[in-house]
């Protein structure tokens, strides 16, 4: 059997039930599991396990209708009382779990009912109305229950390829013939771990490879087609409001006012990346585009000024080694960039990622911390990272009480249109009265050998194989 072969910078088979939002793990989760819906093409969601659903008005009861004839891997059919299991496990405290920090769905899940009110429909009640929930089920795969004691042993659910073999570099799956959506367009596929951007672009071009994720900025290798995205994942300080000089929020947006972050993409990032000038990137629901860009010095100075700090400021900042991996560059440029204003950063690194986001989450922070903000549910980074009311994982002092009236009503509108207003409204509050530095999003190479003009990335960045074109000669060389 064909294998095409797809090369990444990381790879690593995650519980299918944690919260991550890379793309290199959510690849091979995307290909071996469904959920009840799944992420549009453009925007919005669409069916997958469940053929619809319906929401009563104020968000807190969804009934979702399954699909006919679907069979698990292993052969046990699709039923409610399978995807029930799933959303059960899904939602329990030690699950959800996120650079060591569990519980993450459970925050929106725990108290929720799961009623099968036939064998072909699944009722989820929740305890507080969320109008975002297609966001959260997004991620919530739905596992054979055979399986459900220990997805890793063996990974088993309904996607449209089913697991053979794995070792510490490769992981290996077949197509599932029988899957929902028809036949996918490969016999199999091997993601294969490359650390190098450099080897892959190599192995890609020499014919090693069909697919290779992560290439360095600018390149279009010789026989593929190469396609430039935006990784959703938006690369921030987060301030500590809670306590020093950025409780002062005319300091924190002096600090937001000062930043040329075109100049920190081309320095830092040579080019690849998209100033961010909110807490939302291009791809969120109710992003707004920047009316007066900054830099603006003399707004700057203005308001450090009228804070009483134009004399001089000394910030301390925690940077880590990685996550983002110029974490380091990126602070030193920052700082050359404030030290007119008479701002001057005290960095301290930190050696562990994991280690250093446990940190952030104990709020054993200094003034600001290097950080980015993944997910792609507006409504999540409102709750978990800004509602002081809240105060989740990686929230740090910071509150504004019309943000927060914006996330209620946001919580019980159902109508897409009507909360996008709602966010875009708090997208404008936000840039005002700032709780991060926001700084940019990377922007990402990836490309496939041979001509595919009509080939897109997904809008979340994730290279989903259920939508890769047919590739001549896949699994040769």
């Amino acid at each position: 059997m064909a294998h095409t072969r797809i090369l990444q910078a990381r790879l690593r088979l995650d519980d299918p039930h944690n919260c991550t939002d890379v793309n290199d793990t959510l690849t091979v989760l995307e290909a071996l599991y469904d959920a009840l819906v799944r992420r549009d093409e453009t925007a919005g969601f669409a069916p997958a396990l469940a053929t619809g659903w319906e929401v009563s008005a104020e968000g807190r009861v969804w009934l979702f209708h399954l699909r006919d004839g679907v069979r698990f891997h292993d052969g046990a059919p699709l039923d409610a009382g399978a995807v029930i299991a799933s959303l059960t496990r899904m939602a329990r405290p030690d699950m959800g779990v996120t650079l060591g920090a569990p519980g993450v769905y459970s925050q929106y899940l725990t108290g929720a009912a799961f009623e099968a009110p036939t064998p072909s429909s699944v009722r989820i009640v929740l305890a507080e109305p969320m109008a975002d929930l297609l966001d959260l089920l997004v991620y919530g795969y739905i596992v054979a229950p055979s399986v459900l004691d220990n997805p890793l042993a063996r990974p088993c659910g309904t996607g449209p390829y089913i697991f053979e073999r794995a070792g510490e570099d490769f992981f290996r799956a077949r197509a599932n013939a029988d899957h929902f959506d028809g036949p996918p367009s490969h016999e199999g596929i091997e993601w294969r771990k490359i650390t190098s951007a450099e080897d892959r672009l190599a192995a890609l071009e020499n014919g090693k490879a069909e697919v290779a994720n992560t290439l360095p900025s600018g390149v279009d290798p010789a026989g593929a087609t190469a396609q430039t995205y935006l990784s959703p994942t938006t690369i921030i300080y987060l301030f500590n409001a809670a306590s020093g000089p950025l409780r002062d929020g005319r300091i924190r947006r002096a600090l937001n006012l000062a930043l040329d972050r075109a100049a920190l993409v081309d320095d830092v990032l040579g080019g690849a990346g998209a100033p961010l000038y909110g807490f939302l990137s291009p791809a969120h629901v109710g992003y707004r585009a920047e009316d007066h860009p900054a830099p603006r010095p003399e707004e700057a100075r203005a308001l450090l000024r009228e804070a009483g700090v134009e004399g001089g400021l000394t910030l301390d900042v925690d940077c880590p080694t990685s996550l983002p991996n110029e974490a380091e560059a990126l602070t030193a440029a920052i700082a050359a960039q404030l030290a007119p204003f008479g701002v001057t950063l005290n960095v301290k690194i930190h050696e562990g990622r994991e280690a250093y986001a446990h940190r952030v989450r104990r709020s054993e922070i200094a003034d600001l911390c290097v950080f980015d903000s993944s997910p792609l549910s507006t409504f999540r980074v409102l709750c978990e990272k800004i509602d002081s009311r809240v105060q989740g994982s990686w929230w740090l002092g910071y509150a504004n009480p019309a943000v927060e009236k914006l996330i209620d009503r946001a919580r019980v509108t159902t109508g897409d249109t009507a909360r996008e207003k709602i966010f875009r409204e708090c997208h404008g509050l936000l840039r005002e009265d700032p709780p991060w530095l926001f700084v940019y999003n990377n922007l990402r190479r990836v490309a496939l050998r041979g001509r595919h003009p009509d080939w897109r990335m997904r809008r979340d960045g994730v290279l989903d194989v259920r939508r890769l074109p047919r590739i001549e000669g896949a699994g040769d060389g």
